[in-house]
C-alpha cells in the first residue's frame, strides 16, 4: 500500500464506506494518517459528587433510583433518571433516545460520565454516557482518539481504519528532516510521531508526538513563505507613484484627525508606492484602530496616479458597504474618480457593465469580494490591490494578474492581535506596520462576564437598547443540536428568543446557510430591518452595523479570548455607547479568570498575551483563535515557542544552504515541493 493510494484499499473501507471519509477530506491513505485527532478522551477514576466543580466532566458511580416516564416536546423527547451517588442523589437526562429508557432497572449500578451542573443542591448530567463497572475497567486511565466527525463517520470508524494502515507493516513515512536538526529540537521520527499523535499512551508521548508534527507544519509553512518572498523579489515599481494633493485634502477635511500611528503607517504606504520597489505590506490594527481610512487613501493615490486600485473583501455585504461609503466620500470630497461594484451575485448585465468600466479605466476604485482577481476581469493599469488576512494574497493571485502584464502593490489588512515577533515570522513576505493607537472619537465599550442568572436582566436591557432604536447581536457557538446539550445553538435559540422577545424582527444566521440566504439576512440587519441578529461567528468579519450597540456572547468559556475581542469588534462602531455581555456556562475560577481579561481590557494585544498566559502548554487541543491562519494541529499562539523554533532553524537551514542542495536536506526539498504543489496551506500557492 502506497501514501497516495485510495482508502478504499484499506480493509472494511468500500466505495460506500468511502463517501462520508471524503466528506472530511479524507480520499487518500496520506490523508488518513494526516487526519489527526482534535482531541483525546482520558477516562478517569470516578469521584465522589462533592468533589466535583460545576461544569466540568467528570466519571460517577451510582446505582438507579428511579426512571421516569418518556416526555414528549415539540422537538424532544426526554427522560430523566435519579441516581444515588454515595450520600449523593444526581439526576440523569437524556435528549431524543427514548430506546435507553428500558434499559435503566432499578437498583442497576452503573458508571456515569458526562458534564455535572450544581444548581442549588440539585446535581445533574445531561446526555451522559454509562457504562458496566468491568467496561469501564478496561477503558480506565486509556487515551481515546477524538476526530472531527460528519453524518455517517463516526470515531470509531476513523480509529480502526488508522490503525490498520499504522499496524499493518506496508507502510513507512521516510524521514525528511535532518538528523542533527532533529536532535538539536529533541523532535522524534515523524513516523513514531504519527503513530503516537492518534494513539498515545500516556499525555506526555501525545505532547512530544505532536510537537514534532507541530513543528513539521510550521517549518514548511515558513519555507514556503521564504520561496514566495524570492519568487516575488524585490520586483521593480511599475506603478510607481508620487504623493497627490487630493489624499492631503481628504486628511484634512475629514471630520475627526488622524492619529499619530495612522499618520505614521499612511506615510509608510505613501513612501512604498512611490519607491523602487512592488510594495508588499501588512498592516496590523487592533479592532476599531481605523486601518479601512489608511486603505482608502491608498486607493485614492493610486487613482490620481492614474492607475487602478482594487480593495478585496470577505463577504458581498461588506463589499456594498463599502463601496456605497467610498462612492459618498469621493462625491463629498469632490474627488475625480470613480468607484465600482463586483461581487458574485450580480446580474450578468452588470457585471458586463461593472467589466467594461474596469477594462476601459473609466472606473479607478473597483471593490469587490474575490470576483476581483477572476481570469475574466481585465484592469486597464492596476496597481493596487488591497485585501484582508482572510485572503492572503498569494502566488497564484499574484501569477494570475502578472499573466495580465500587472504587478500591483499589495497592501493586506489584519485585525488579529497577533504580538509583532509572531507577525514578523507569519507574514515573513510581507513589511510590517502597526497602527497602535484607536481614535479619539471612538467610545470604549463597556464589558460585563456573567452566568446564567443575568440571562433575564440582559434581556431588558436589550430591551431598552431597541427601544431606542439601537440593534442587538447575540453569537452562539454552535448550529444544530449535539449531545452538549448545554450549548446554545442559533437556531433553536432563535425560536426560544422569539417567544421571550415578542414584537422584534429576530433572525438566526450561521456557515450552513448558503451564500444568497447570508447575505440576504446581513443587508436586512445593516439596513436596520432585523433587530436581533443570532449568529455563529460568521459574523466575525464582514459586516459593519454602526447601529448595532449590543453583542452578548453565549458560552463564551467555548472561544479564545483574541476570537471574542474580534467578535466583540462588530458593535462600538456609531456614535452611541455599545455594551459587549459574556455569558459564562461555567462557573469554574479558571474560566471566569480567562473571561475577566476581556472585562478589564479592550487592548487585543494584551488580551492576546494574556490568552497564552493564562491558556499555558496545558490547553494544546482546547480552544482555538480564528482569524488567523488554520494549521491542522499548529496555532500559532499557543504553539509560540515552537513557531520560534521552526523560524530559526529554517534561517540556519537557508544561511547555509539557500536552495536546499545538500545531500541532508534532499528530502525536506522535496517534501517543501509536495506541500507547494498540495497549495501550500495558509499561503494561497
Amino acid at each position: 500500500m502506497k501514501l497516495q493510494d485510495s482508502i478504499i484499499k484499506i480493509k472494511g473501507i468500500g466505495e460506500k464506506t468511502a463517501v462520508p471519509f471524503a466528506k472530511v477530506g479524507i480520499h487518500t491513505v496520506e490523508d488518513l494518517i494526516q487526519y489527526y485527532p482534535r482531541a483525546y478522551e482520558t477516562y478517569g477514576e470516578p469521584v465522589e459528587l462533592s468533589e466535583i466543580e460545576d461544569g466540568k466532566k467528570y466519571a460517577v458511580q451510582g446505582y438507579i433510583l428511579s426512571v421516569s416516564a418518556v416526555k414528549r416536546y415539540a422537538k424532544y423527547q426526554v427522560f430523566t433518571v435519579q441516581i444515588q451517588v454515595g450520600q449523593d442523589v444526581m439526576q440523569g437526562t437524556w435528549f431524543n433516545m427514548p430506546f435507553l429508557r428500558n434499559h435503566f432497572q432499578r437498583g442497576a449500578q452503573y458508571i456515569f460520565r458526562g458534564i455535572v451542573y450544581l444548581k442549588g443542591n440539585q446535581y445533574r448530567m445531561e446526555q451522559p454516557e454509562h457504562y458496566t463497572l468491568g467496561d469501564y475497567d478496561r477503558l480506565l486511565h486509556v487515551m481515546q482518539p477524538k476526530y472531527p466527525l460528519t453524518a455517517g463517520l463516526t470515531a470509531k470508524m476513523v480509529a480502526k481504519a488508522v490503525r490498520q494502515v499504522l499496524d499493518g507493516g506496508e507502510i513507512c513515512v521516510e524521514e525528511y528532516l535532518p538528523e542533527d536538526m532533529r536532535g538539536y529540537y529533541g523532535l522524534l521520527p515523524e513516523w513514531q510521531a504519527i503513530r503516537q499523535v492518534h494513539f498515545p499512551v500516556n499525555e506526555e508521548e501525545m505532547r512530544t508526538a505532536r510537537n514534532r508534527l507541530v513543528f513539521d507544519e510550521f517549518l514548511l509553512f515558513i519555507l514556503g513563505i521564504r520561496r514566495l518572498k524570492e519568487s516575488q523579489g524585490e520586483l521593480p515599481n511599475e506603478a510607481k507613484m508620487v504623493e497627490v494633493a487630493e489624499t492631503e485634502r481628504l486628511i484634512e477635511a475629514l471630520p475627526y484627525k488622524l492619529t499619530g500611528a495612522q499618520k505614521k503607517v499612511w506615510k509608510e504606504i505613501a513612501g512604498d508606492m512611490a519607491g523602487d520597489h512592488v510594495m508588499s505590506r501588512l498592516v496590523q490594527g487592533d479592532v476599531g484602530s481605523g486601518k479601512t481610512i489608511l486603505a482608502v487613501l491608498a486607493l485614492v493615490m493610486a487613482g490620481c496616479n492614474g492607475y487602478q486600485g482594487a480593495l478585496m473583501v470577505p463577504t458581498e455585504v461588506l463589499a456594498k458597504q463599502h463601496f456605497q461609503s467610498v462612492s459618498e466620500l469621493l462625491d463629498e470630497y469632490e474627488i475625480p474618480l470613480k468607484a465600482v461594484l463586483l461581487t458574485g451575485s450580480m446580474t450578468a448585465k452588470e457585471k458586463r457593465l461593472a467589466g467594461e468600466e474596469i477594462a476601459c479605466g473609466t472606473a479607478q476604485i473597483i471593490i469587490g469580494t474575490h470576483a476581483l482577481i477572476q481570469e475574466n476581469v481585465d484592469y486597464r493599469r492596476l496597481g493596487l490591490v488591497v485585501t484582508d488576512e482572510q485572503h492572503r494574497f498569494g502566488v497564484r493571485q499574484r501569477e494570475m494578474l502578472a499573466g495580465k502584464g500587472l504587478h500591483p502593490h499589495v497592501l493586506v489588512m489584519s485585525a488579529t492581535p497577533i504580538p509583532r515577533t509572531l507577525a514578523i515570522i507569519v507574514y515573513g513576505d510581507l513589511d510590517i506596520s502597526v497602527v497602535d493607537e484607536l481614535p479619539a472619537h471612538r467610545l470604549p465599550i463597556k464589558n460585563c462576564v456573567v452566568d446564567e442568572s443575568y440571562r433575564s436582566s440582559a434581556y431588558r436591557f436589550m430591551e431598552k437598547e431597541m427601544a431606542m432604536g439601537h440593534q442587538v447581536y447575540i453569537i452562539c457557538p454552535m448550529v444544530e443540536e449535539s449531545d452538549e446539550m448545554e450549548l446554545e445553538n442559533v437556531t433553536d435559540y432563535t425560536k426560544k428568543l422569539q417567544k421571550i422577545l415578542p414584537g422584534h424582527q429576530i433572525a438566526c444566521l450561521h456557515g450552513k446557510m448558503k451564500p444568497k440566504e447570508k447575505n440576504e439576512i446581513m443587508e436586512r440587519f445593516a439596513d436596520g430591518e432585523i433587530q436581533i441578529l443570532v449568529s455563529t461567528t460568521v459574523i466575525e468579519v464582514g459586516i459593519n452595523v454602526p447601529n448595532a450597540t449590543v453583542m452578548m456572547v453565549e458560552n463564551a468559556e467555548r472561544f479564545g479570548l483574541a476570537q471574542l475581542h474580534q467578535l466583540r469588534g462588530r458593535v462600538g462602531r456609531g456614535k452611541a455607547q455599545s455594551y459587549c455581555i459574556f455569558m459564562s456556562g461555567s462557573k469554574g475560577k479558571e474560566t471566569k479568570k480567562r473571561l475577566e481579561v476581556l472585562n478589564k481590557s479592550n487592548d487585543g494585544f494584551y488580551i492576546a498575551s494574556e490568552d497564552l498566559k493564562l491558556r499555558g502548554p496545558g490547553d494544546l487541543f482546547g480552544i482555538r483563535q480564528s482569524g488567523i491562519l488554520e494549521f491542522k494541529l499548529g496555532d500559532v499562539f499557543q504553539d509560540s515557542k515552537v513557531l520560534k523554533q521552526a523560524s530559526e532553524a529554517a534561517g540556519k537551514m537557508l544561511g547555509a544552504d539557500p536552495e536546499l542542495e545538500l545531500p541532508e536536506h534532499r528530502m525536506l526539498a522535496e517534501r517543501l515541493e509536495q506541500y507547494l504543489k498540495k497549495g501550500g496551506e495558509n499561503l494561497n500557492l
